[in-house]
C-alpha cells in the first residue's frame, strides 16, 4: 500500500521546485539587490508610534503541542550561524512589521539551527547531530532533522500543515513583497486547490501584493 504522506510530500516538493524556480527567475533582478529592512514599528491613528507584536519563536516540539490546542500551520526557519542570507531574511523580512504580524496571527513559528547539537523529537522519532564538533568555527555537522526535511540550502522556510504533515520548502532569501504570496498560500490552505503549475500561474496573477 502506498505511503500517502510520503506521496503527498513528494508532490509538494516537485510543485515547490517548479513554482520557486519560476518565481526566482521572475524576480532575479530584485533578489540580487540587498533589501533595506523596514522599521518594525507602526503608527496609530494619532501618529503615535506603537510596537508591533514580535513573532513568538518556539521549538518544533512546542509547536506540535500548540497545534493540538489551536490548529495552525507551522513554519520552520532553517538557518545556520554562518549564513549571510539567513541573517538578511531574519532582519529584513521576518522582523518586518507586516510579516511578523501575519506570522503571529496565522502560524506557529520555529527557529531551527541546521547545525545545532540539540536533539529534536518529531513524529515519534529522535533526531540528533552526531557530526557536530563543539567549538568549531564556521560550518559544522548537519543535523539529522535538517536531512529529514531534505534541506540542502540556507535559508529554507519549511511548512507543515495544521496536523504537522510536511508540505514543502521555500528556499532562499525573500523580501516581504516576495514572501507574501507563499505565506498566504500555506496559511489559507490554497495548496489544497492550487496544485499544478497552471493553477499556480492563475493564483499568482490574481494575488494582490500589499507588502511593497
Amino acid at each position: 500500500m502506498p505511503d500517502i504522506c510520503n506521496m503527498k510530500r513528494t508532490f509538494f516538493y516537485a510543485l515547490a521546485a517548479i513554482v520557486m524556480f519560476g518565481f526566482a527567475c521572475k524576480d532575479k533582478q530584485a533578489t540580487s539587490q540587498t533589501a533595506t529592512a523596514e522599521p518594525t514599528l507602526t503608527a496609530d491613528s494619532k501618529g503615535s508610534i506603537t510596537s508591533v507584536e514580535e513573532v513568538k519563536w518556539m521549538t518544533i516540539e512546542e509547536a506540535i503541542v500548540a497545534q493540538e490546542e489551536d490548529p495552525k500551520p507551522i513554519m520552520v526557519d532553517v538557518f545556520t550561524k554562518w549564513c549571510g542570507p539567513c541573517k538578511m531574511l531574519s532582519k529584513n523580512t521576518l522582523e518586518d512589521a507586516r510579516v511578523s504580524k501575519y506570522l503571529s496571527d496565522n502560524y506557529y513559528c520555529v527557529k531551527f539551527d541546521a547545525e545545532s547539537p540539540d536533539t529534536v523529537f518529531f513524529a515519534n522519532n529522535l533526531y540528533t547531530n552526531p557530526d557536530y564538533v563543539p567549538n568549531q568555527a564556521g560550518r559544522n555537522g548537519v543535523h539529522q532533522f535538517a536531512r529529514f526535511l531534505n534541506v540542502s540550502a540556507y535559508p529554507t522556510l519549511f511548512f507543515f500543515d495544521k496536523k504537522a504533515q510536511a508540505l514543502g520548502p521555500l528556499t532562499g532569501y525573500r523580501t516581504p513583497a516576495q514572501i507574501e504570496i507563499f505565506l498566504h498560500y500555506f496559511a489559507e490552505d490554497k495548496y489544497l486547490t492550487v496544485q499544478t503549475p497552471e493553477q499556480w500561474t492563475e493564483y499568482e496573477k490574481a494575488f494582490v501584493v500589499t507588502w511593497n
